[in-house]
């Protein structure tokens, strides 16, 4: 693995909060990749994340489409996005990055941060927009942002199509997993850790796919229900963070410790919230036989190889959470319109040709689906190297 080509660690100067900025590679000068918030960022942790968009872009690049995957990067700010002083220390890391942001970085949403969230502190830092950078490389730039202004405000049962395509793409990768073993959707138990963003648009899809919800986890501890939660109640019960209001629990629905997601009597768990959720102290009480990593980084490769000993597939977050980053380019560049069912097309072929194609590789050559994703990753690097070139 290559050392990035940029990193560096920001100061802020009225908290002494650390924030990072690592671009792991670029193509045509641009690098993609979002922005986190979270006590305890490190710049490891970021460079980490950067890696996985520079596999992500390539695994996603097509020679007869419009999108032209850039290179990888990720932002991270030391912060608890809860903190009140979290605005102000996002702002004032926006425009310490701002030579960054006008130039090579295209950045948005992550763990801890909404879209609209980081627009405000955008406009505030003085900046144009998140993903300014790759306007130079788009044909019409006016139509190209008008289409992308559209589709942000595209809303589907009262979620923004921006917040669903993500965990659209999530589910696509486990109905994929599902239907190669011949596992029937209906009836099929899933356990989430996280109903933010990412973790609330999966359980979406799959419930509507007829998987039943038998446990969520948020900050508040663990709902389970082995008859199956109501998702919809849910997702309208959510706070903007995630956070669901018991309220709306039903008498069958249980209120359980906050680690017991993990140990769910479920076919299939997504870790959708936080990094190294999974590690070689919990592992072992997991039971379900697929692994989604809506979130990025939540399984530590320790504990992968554990749990692959036991049979547990990890279907890899630079797959399986890769359709936010992939939409956002594919409306940019014009490859879909601002229509969320054109979207939802577009976001479940890809992801299953994509997921299909790395189970297909790893059972050929007896790998993990981690593996295989790496492999076909960097099958496609050079290729898309020698097409555009790092700096453009």
């Amino acid at each position: 693995m290559t050392a990035p080509l940029l990193s560096l660690t920001w100061t802020d100067h009225v908290t002494g909060r650390k924030g990072h900025l690592v671009v792991d590679r670029l193509v045509r000068g641009v690098a993609s990749g979002g922005l986190r918030m979270r006590e305890g960022c490190t710049l490891e942790e970021v460079a980490g994340l950067a890696r996985g968009m520079t596999m992500k872009e390539a695994l996603h690049y097509n020679p007869e489409g419009r999108y032209i995957p850039l290179g990888g990067a990720k932002g991270g700010i030391d912060c608890d996005p809860r903190d009140p002083a979290a605005f102000g220390v996002l702002v004032r890391y926006l425009r310490a990055m701002r030579p960054y942001i006008e130039s090579i970085w295209t950045t948005g949403e992550d763990l801890g941060l909404s879209q609209d969230t980081v627009d405000r502190a955008m406009a505030e830092a003085g900046l144009v927009s998140s993903v300014q950078a790759v306007y130079r490389l788009l044909d019409d730039e006016k139509a190209a942002r008008r289409r992308l202004a559209d589709a942000f405000a595209v809303t589907v049962d009262g979620m923004g199509l921006d917040e669903l395509v993500g965990g659209c793409g999530v589910a696509e990768s486990v109905l994929t997993a599902l239907d190669r073993a011949e596992v029937p959707h209906r009836g099929t138990r899933v356990a989430l850790q996280g109903f933010g963003t990412m973790g609330g648009a999966t359980a979406y899809f799959l419930d509507r796919a007829g998987l039943r919800v038998v446990a969520v986890a948020d900050i508040k501890g663990t709902i389970g229900n082995p008859a199956g939660l109501d998702v919809g109640a849910l997702l309208a019960a959510r706070d903007s963070h995630g956070g669901i209001d018991r309220a709306v629990l039903r008498p069958g629905d249980r209120e359980l410790p906050g680690e017991a997601w993990l140990s769910a009597d479920a076919e299939v768990l997504v870790p959708a919230a936080v990094s190294y959720a999974v590690d070689t102290g919990n592992e072992s009480r997991i039971r379900a036989r697929w692994i989604a990593e809506a979130a990025n980084m939540p399984v530590l490769p320790e504990a992968e190889e554990r749990l692959a000993g036991r049979g547990v597939t990890v279907l890899p977050d630079v797959v399986a959470n890769s359709g936010t980053n992939a939409w956002w380019w594919w409306t940019l560049f014009g490859d879909i319109g601002a229509d969320a069912e054109e979207a939802f097309a577009h976001t479940r072929r890809s992801m299953r040709e994509l997921t299909g194609r790395m189970l297909e590789r790893a059972q050929t050559d007896g790998i993990s689906p981690r593996a295989a994703a790496h492999a076909i990753a960097a099958d496609r690097l050079p290729v898309i190297t020698d097409r555009f070139g790092w700096y453009g």
